[in-house]
């Protein structure tokens, strides 16, 4: 199994000019230290999961293309890009820009956008369910397209391109990796089948086990399943949280969830790195549970 880290806040002592040498030195040691994966999450003002709106949270590309200046190797990504902040020409334009930058490390995280908050708050349209997924499905065609030969026009319902040129072309071949979040079984799983090359999922209750995410990928199956699409062809990630930098669990307790999610199918375990703790939970990682996590 992989193992990757998420960037989920920024807040430092010092405040911001703290930010950038603390967000270099923890990407360095996530990639000296053998991750798979550093993430960033898409969000203007901070999520209430994590802390109040005003505390500081930085542009999620931005803040990737500066993870690929400090690293060598580990595989960047936003988990996941909202899909309503950004014209998806533009967003694959970003991306595109990211994996030639970074000599093809970059996915393409994307989902339907959520928090209403920062949509009114900064001016972002925020359309109903429905039409966000509409929006969605469309991006996911014209990334398609984009990273294909076919530069000629794209005529959505809602997204409308006179060229899909993109070059320079990614170093990643055939494309960056195109990762769908969410969990929705009638709607996010099949665009998960019809277009993605990974998904994630988030365990939202530790105490349940994994026994809810196993029917979850039983449920992707039979979309992939659907189309014609290899299960096996996709990359099954999931997002979770830990309390280990805190004492709160042990490396043994984390090791034996990731054996679980190995066992029910997943590939690549991401974890919430903690704030305040960002330093001591990679270094934990690193030292007690990378080594096992490779043998499973």
């Amino acid at each position: 199994m992989h193992i990757g880290v998420q960037y989920v806040a920024f807040q430092w002592p010092s405040g911001s000019p703290d930010i950038a040498s603390q967000v270099a030195d923890i990407a360095r040691a996530v990639d000296e230290s053998g991750f798979a994966s550093l993430w960033v999450e898409d969000h203007f003002f901070q999520i209430p999961a994590v802390g109040p709106a005003e505390d500081p949270m930085l542009e999620a590309y931005s803040t990737l293309g500066y993870l690929a200046a400090v690293t060598r190797r580990v595989r960047l990504g936003v988990l996941v890009s909202g899909n309503t902040y950004r014209n998806p020409g533009l967003l694959v334009k970003v991306v595109t820009s990211v994996d030639v930058l970074s000599q093809g490390r970059a996915y393409l995280g994307v989902g339907t956008g959520w928090l209403r908050r920062e949509h009114e708050g900064l001016g972002f349209d925020c359309p109903p369910v429905a039409e966000r997924f509409e929006r969605l499905e469309e991006t996911l065609q014209i990334a398609r397209q984009m990273w294909s030969d076919e530069n000629g026009p794209f005529q959505g319902r809602h997204y409308r391109l006179a060229e899909t040129l993109c070059s320079p072309a990614p170093v990643s071949k055939p494309h960056p990796p195109i990762l769908v979040g969410g969990m929705g079984e009638q709607k996010t799983l099949r665009l998960v089948a019809r277009y993605a090359d990974a998904c994630n999922f988030y365990i939202v209750d530790r105490a349940k086990g994994v026994a809810p995410m196993r029917r979850k990928l039983d449920i992707l199956r039979a979309r992939c399943d659907e189309v014609g699409r290899s299960f096996d062809s996709i990359e099954r990630t999931v997002l979770l949280g830990t309390s280990l930098a805190t004492g709160g669990e042990t490396s043994a307790d984390v090791i034996h969830l990731c054996s679980e999610l190995s066992a029910a199918g997943f590939q690549h375990a991401i974890f919430m790195l903690t704030p305040g703790h960002e330093r001591e939970l990679v270094e934990t990682l690193a030292t007690d549970v990378l080594p096992e996590a490779a043998e499973l």
